[in-house]
């Protein structure tokens, strides 16, 4: 297995040199969007994140950004319903107002509209 996938690994830089053009990171890096995606599904079972959270984490994993951007595109997650998670997981730990619930939220990265929905739906 491990040669197959360094055998792909060079076949992929050989074609991005010779055909710069012809080769999207999309074809390039096929193995490293099925594992940003894996890791994006992993973090979701662990802690809520929105999308711009979830790219930082995969980021911040070493990820490239069209990867991450990948990963976190097709974790198959719901922002609003990880909205609802986050606020709910702040509201355990801390008092918020609802003003203050949804700055907090957007400062994790959620839309305005996720993060009032997730005041929302937590009681607020």
């Amino acid at each position: 297995m491990k040669s197959r996938i360094t055998t792909i690994a060079i076949a992929a830089a050989l074609m991005s040199v010779l055909l710069p053009s012809a080769v999207t990171a999309a074809h390039a890096t096929p193995i490293s969007r099925a594992n940003a995606v894996r890791s994006a599904k992993q973090y979701l079972r662990t802690a809520p994140f929105s999308f711009k959270g979830l790219v930082s984490q995969l980021k911040y994993e070493r990820y490239s950004i069209s990867d991450a951007r990948y990963g976190a595109s097709h974790s198959g997650a719901n922002w609003m319903k990880q909205a609802v998670r986050a606020a709910k997981q702040y509201l355990r730990t801390s008092p918020f107002s609802f003003n203050g619930l949804v700055e907090q939220l957007e400062n994790e990265g959620f839309t305005h509209a996720q993060a009032v929905h997730g005041a929302r739906a937590a009681g607020l």
